[in-house]
């Protein structure tokens, strides 16, 4: 993904269905549970990680409780397609548990960074600026986005150019890349609203506080469907540098443990092969439109010294 900037540490909110408090306070309770661990059956070294989960026989999986990629459904279980991709790879590495451990979506690369989850997943974009903290696997899906807007679209915005030219209200969640997208587009980023999730830029939408929350198509679809307010516009992907982005969301892993990326990525790679990736993402809104072929080490970009960030 190209150019301007990016946040360091994320792109997304949370969504329809979601109990919040629920899903945070089970987070923290999660999050005090100590190393844990998994296994290889692979040529790739054991990492001390690899060890450890092995030991453990569960792996810490860091969501930000967001439809569709990971959070409470309406029975109180976690669900979504992070955890249900990482529940199939990791039993196939020799570990059967997946503890997903919420977080709010800007906390995601430090808490990994500090081991309060073994990976993290949560419609992360893989960019230059995240690359410098952490290592990805190979994408599971791409992404475009959307804005949610009043019924009728009564300002006509279809585009982060189009917020510029008509002095719209722009909302977008903490640590969006939806955010640099609309100042890449000319946007003045002071005045650009923050909200916690994509249900609060929904509730800003319909209160009239803001014209428009950005977000991706995925997720805004979702959190308007009950709407009789607001509605969601035609996808689109954001222009930088006069290039159209290439956004992709993947796992993310400390940058030490390639060798656990490296095991999760081969197991990836089959399930796309054979079709199972995308039966396992459909119910969850995903389509043959959203998957890729794409890399990790081909999205990353530079770094203002003008290295290859990604690997």
């Amino acid at each position: 993904m190209a150019p301007p900037q990016r946040n360091a540490t994320g792109s997304r909110g949370s969504g329809r269905g979601i109990r919040r408090r629920s899903l945070l306070a089970s987070g923290a309770a999660l999050g005090a549970v100590g190393a844990l661990g998994m296994t290889g059956c692979s040529k790739v070294p054991e990492s001390n990680l690899l060890a450890r989960l092995k030991a453990q026989d569960t792996v810490r999986l860091g969501i930000a409780g967001e439809v569709p990629f990971g959070y409470i459904d309406k029975d109180g279980e976690f669900t979504g397609e992070a955890p249900e991709v990482a529940k199939v790879i990791f039993k196939r590495l020799g570990v059967d548990n997946v503890q997903p451990v919420a977080t709010e979506f800007g906390s995601l690369i430090p808490g990994l960074n500090t081991q309060q989850f073994d990976c993290v997943s949560a419609g992360m974009y893989i960019n230059a600026a995240r690359c410098a903290q952490v290592i990805f696997a190979d994408p599971e899906y791409r992404m475009q986005d959307a804005f949610i807007v009043a019924k009728g679209n009564p300002k006509g915005l279809h585009n982060y150019e189009d917020l510029v030219k008509k002095g719209a209200k722009l909302a977008s969640g903490p640590a969006y890349a939806e955010i640099d997208y609309a100042i890449a587009a000319g946007y003045p980023k002071s005045k650009i609203a923050i909200y916690p999730d994509q249900v609060a830029g929904l509730n800003a939408v319909e209160a009239g506080r803001v014209d428009a929350f950005a977000g991706t198509a995925l997720t805004t679809r979702e959190v308007v469907k009950k709407s009789t307010k607001a509605e969601v516009t035609d996808t689109f992907q954001a222009v930088v540098d006069g290039e159209k982005v290439r956004d992709a969301g993947a796992f993310a892993f400390r940058k030490e443990d390639t060798e656990l990326r490296d095991l999760f990525n081969r197991e990836l790679h089959k399930m796309k092969k054979s079709g199972e990736l995308l039966r396992i993402m459909r119910p969850f809104g995903f389509t043959e439109n959203e998957m890729t072929d794409w890399t990790a080490k081909e999205l990353g970009g530079r770094d203002k010294q003008g290295r290859w960030v990604c690997r």
